[in-house]
């Protein structure tokens, strides 16, 4: 079985967004994209767009981050920021426990159906609506499924050989043999 599996490792991730300035001392409120706002508080720099910062302060405001920046110290060029991405290194990324993965890594898997081993399709995305994370498998064939992540569906994730093997049930997917 081939399977194709062309990762390209990002050097920078994604984890939020300056929305606006806070008051007159350069203080940005942030958007916070990584589900654990207090990551913040464990960063030493973080990244506006291609320039590296120190974070001086963090403090909340409701669910919003507020971060004091080195040399962002006046409303002017807090504003001047506003609209602008946030990231951190892969270096910066959390340790997961075992069998939780970072979306990013998951997304362009190939899903191979394990009972008939053969490839299903690839996950395009991975939903997290509630109770259970979903994924969206973009199918071989055409057309999508959601997937929902339990043992009962997922019986294992390989990211060194790129692929998601599950199990499904009868009408999960239309068209089924």
């Amino acid at each position: 079985m081939c399977l194709k599996y062309n990762r390209r490792k990002m050097e920078k991730i994604k984890i939020g967004r300056i929305v606006n300035a806070v008051a007159l001392r350069g203080e940005v409120k942030v958007y916070n994209y990584s589900g654990y706002r207090e990551r913040y508080e464990e960063l030493e720099q973080i990244f506006v767009e291609d320039k590296k910062y120190e974070i001086e302060k963090v403090r909340y405001q409701q669910q919003m981050v507020i971060l004091k920046l080195s040399g962002v110290d006046d409303r002017n060029a807090a504003e001047a920021m506003k609209n602008k991405d946030i990231f951190i290194t892969e270096d910066d990324l959390l340790e997961l426990p075992e069998d939780t993965f970072y979306i990013r890594d998951l997304i362009g898997l190939s899903v191979i159906d394990e009972e008939k081993e053969q490839i299903l399709g690839t996950i395009k995305d991975v939903l997290q609506p509630s109770s259970q994370d979903l994924y969206v498998v973009r199918l071989a064939k055409g057309g999508e499924v959601l997937i929902p992540v339990v043992s009962e569906f997922v019986k294992e994730v390989s990211l060194e050989k790129g692929y998601v093997k599950v199990r499904l049930i009868k009408g999960m997917i239309e068209d089924e043999d």
